[in-house]
């Protein structure tokens, strides 16, 4: 099923979120109150135009044939100079407001990426890919893009307001008046429209991180689609996952877009009193029409900026539900901190006692029930079981990636939540049943655990894992260049390529998660006799479907539905002829 949209609620604290965005806008200060200058300046310049017009149109008028042709054209040229050095100031604020944002965005997106890596594994068994991804891009775009134009438009528009009011209080209060009576109209109209646009915004951004998701997901799956002949079905899914964002999208412009025609008519409305009262008053003598000209031009420079401020706020709409998705995902709980004690795991003999241990993702729900197991250093754990017993929760716990409710686990006698977490991972050498490559040398593929790794290291480990080979006949060797996740190679070696990163990482602990099931029989034989190599001395934990694989080892830890209902040797359990005898049996049926 496509994935569905949710619509994201407005948040309780407007101000707060926008106080952490000031936050990161505070960083460049200096450089935001050296453009808040330069707008000023530049509005002023900018300002200065109507009202040197106005006296150049007075000049014209002073009475048929007596036109002062020197003063108007000595009011053109300031006028020519005022705009001139306005667009110039402005083009110069611009630049400066690209490199801010562009460091905002580079800030940002480093503050999303280090959270990313603090954030507990369970986060990302919960939330798409594709949304993820669409916080770390498309959000922050917009927000920056935000920063970038609307900041400038804002600080413009201020200056520009409230500079022209003040100039056609000072030709005539009167007609000003006019101005005052369609001010509140413009500003309640927007607060209403601030209440319609806002959560729509807010879908569009879900919708499009839902979409992100779904293709990033189908993309990721497209050899199973096409071998299962998916593809109408998939192709149905996407237009109704598209469609919720294409109608996301139209809800949100809809309402949007209306707002600036609107203000515009209001704007026209205004203009046209201001017309009607300004010829009574020149009639009756009050202005002249140079001041009426001026005043006309100030309406015009007045109303254009509330009518630029109202489309901004769709944009700032837009970048507040943007900027709330990546808070959002800023203010998700980060792994437990280490106890305040918390020691490095230096040297690992690797003797391993999980006690009593009860554990369950979700409160309610336990996965494993008072599981108890001993890993003396240098033996070799197997763990067995049907899909969905509890195999790979019980890895997730040896390596901290989830916390257990109750019981515990040590490593040498003492209890892992009394190492660093970073330590304690570093002490195992794992290979997952998904492989995972990176875009690069298959060097620095093979050399990933071992800082400063040399390349007799790295070719010893291939030789061990049986890939060398393959490696010598690629047209660079080990520099050749692997595509982004190894499209450009077979899954079985991308298996080989992880198996060799693991031996290439000393350490004493070493857990294998159905480690050569992409590899044929013949050189899963090879690879079981050099991992028999590579695990003397290391306690290993082993998860297997392949029963036939893991004959050799020194306990056998057989689970089911969380529970351990059997452990021995191979040996022990086939004579028992209990549940791991019925496993074994019925892979040669």
């Amino acid at each position: 099923m496509p994935p569905r949209v949710t619509v994201m609620k407005k948040p309780k604290d407007t101000r707060g979120t926008l106080r952490r965005l000031i936050h990161y806008l505070a960083e460049y200060k200096w450089m935001l109150l050296l453009v808040l200058i330069l707008c000023l300046i530049s509005n002023i310049l900018s300002l200065l135009g109507p009202s040197l017009a106005g006296s150049a149109i007075n000049e014209a008028a002073a009475g048929a044939g007596k036109v002062n042709f020197e003063r108007v054209y000595y009011y053109a040229e300031r006028m020519f100079i005022c705009y001139v050095c306005s667009s110039l100031l402005t083009i110069a604020i611009n630049v400066i407001m690209m490199y801010v944002s562009k460091w905002i965005a580079r800030k940002m997106r480093k503050d999303v990426f280090d959270k990313l890596m603090r954030i507990p594994v369970g986060y990302f068994d919960r939330n798409q890919a594709g949304d993820i991804i669409s916080r770390v891009s498309y959000d922050i775009d917009v927000v920056c893009t935000c920063i970038s134009t609307d900041v400038v438009s804002i600080m413009t528009s201020l200056v520009t307001v409230i500079g022209s009011f003040a100039m056609m209080v000072y030709i005539s209060p009167l007609l000003s008046v006019v101005v005052l009576v369609t001010i509140p109209v413009s500003v309640s109209y927007t607060v209403h429209m601030r209440g319609l646009t806002r959560p729509r915004y807010s879908r569009r951004s879900a919708s499009y991180g839902a979409m992100n998701g779904f293709v990033e997901e189908m993309l990721s799956g497209q050899k199973t689609i096409q071998a299962y002949a998916y593809e109408d079905q998939v192709r149905d899914q996407f237009a109704k996952v598209n469609e919720d964002a294409a109608d996301a999208y139209y809800q949100a412009d809809y309402y949007g877009t209306s707002i600036g025609p609107t203000m515009g008519a209001i704007n026209n409305l205004c203009l046209s009193l201001i017309a009607i009262l300004g010829s009574v008053l020149y009639m009756l003598g009050s202005v002249s029409l140079g001041q009426i000209s001026s005043f006309v031009l100030y309406s015009r420079k007045f109303s254009g900026p509330i009518n630029e401020i109202a489309n901004i706020i769709n944009e700032l709409f837009s970048a507040l539900s943007a900027v709330e998705r990546v808070f959002h995902l800023l203010d998700e709980s980060e792994e437990i901190a280490d106890r305040a004690n918390a020691r490095a795991l230096t040297y690992a003999k690797g003797d391993v006692q999980l006690t009593h241990v009860n554990f369950g993702y979700d409160p309610g729900k336990t996965i494993l029930h008072d599981l108890s197991l001993t890993a003396d250093a240098g033996k070799l754990i197997a763990i067995v079981g049907p899909t969905g017993a509890g195999k790979t929760t019980i890895i997730n716990l040896l390596m901290r990636f989830y916390d257990v409710n109750s019981g515990s686990i040590t490593v040498d006698d003492t209890d892992i939540r009394n190492y660093t977490r970073s330590s304690l991972r570093g002490a195992y050498a794992m290979v997952l049943q998904d492989t995972w490559v990176f875009q690069g040398t298959i060097f620095d593929n093979i050399a990933y655990g071992k800082e400063g790794a040399t390349q007799e290291e790295v070719e010893a480990a291939a030789k061990a894992a049986h890939i060398h080979p393959f490696i010598m006949r690629l047209p660079q060797g080990y520099q050749t260049v692997i595509s982004e996740d190894g499209g450009n190679i077979s899954k079985g070696q991308k298996q080989l390529l992880t198996i060799a990163r693991a031996m290439l990482f000393d350490c004493k602990m070493l857990i294998l998660d159905e480690a050569t099931s992409n590899v044929d029989t013949s050189t899963e034989r090879e690879i079981q006799a050099a991992m028999l190599q590579l695990m003397k001395g290391k306690t290993c934990f082993v998860i297997a479907h392949r029963l036939s694989t893991i004959q050799h080892a020194d306990r056998i830890l057989v689970v089911d539905h969380g529970d351990v209902v059997e452990q021995g040797t191979h040996q022990s359990l086939m004579k028992k002829r209990g549940f791991y005898y019925k496993l074994y049996t019925a892979q040669f049926e």
